[in-house]
């Protein structure tokens, strides 16, 4: 199976910045999709970013150029760094990993963005 396991979450203030990392372990295919999606408190998960081995990445409308996904193939380890962060971005951040309609969700990250 696989595991994915999430680092980076905290506090940040408006304008400010945080890099979110996700290692991904166990029977990795070398083709797959790895992404971050994110769940306020009453709200549906939503997608943020993914990125395909092949470099293809998916971005969501609300990121507006201040989102960046990457990912280290050779580690199976993904990143999002966040950049110019709102009040609204304030979630549960969830690493996914994707393979033929096969889900894997970490348990997620929490990130506040606050004065």
């Amino acid at each position: 199976q696989v595991q994915l396991v999430e680092s980076g979450g905290g506090l940040a203030q408006p304008g400010g910045s945080l890099r979110l990392s996700c290692a991904a372990s166990g029977s990795i295919f070398s083709v797959n999709i790895l992404g971050w999606y994110r769940q306020a408190p009453g709200r549906q998960r939503e997608l943020v970013a993914t990125m395909h081995t092949n470099g293809i990445t998916n971005y969501a409308d609300f990121v507006k150029g201040r989102f960046t996904i990457s990912r280290d193939n050779a580690k199976n380890t993904v990143y999002l760094q966040m950049n110019s962060l709102k009040p609204e971005d304030t979630a549960v951040y969830y690493c996914n990993y994707n393979e033929y309609g096969l889900d894997v969700w970490g348990k997620g990250t929490l990130v506040t963005v606050s004065s």
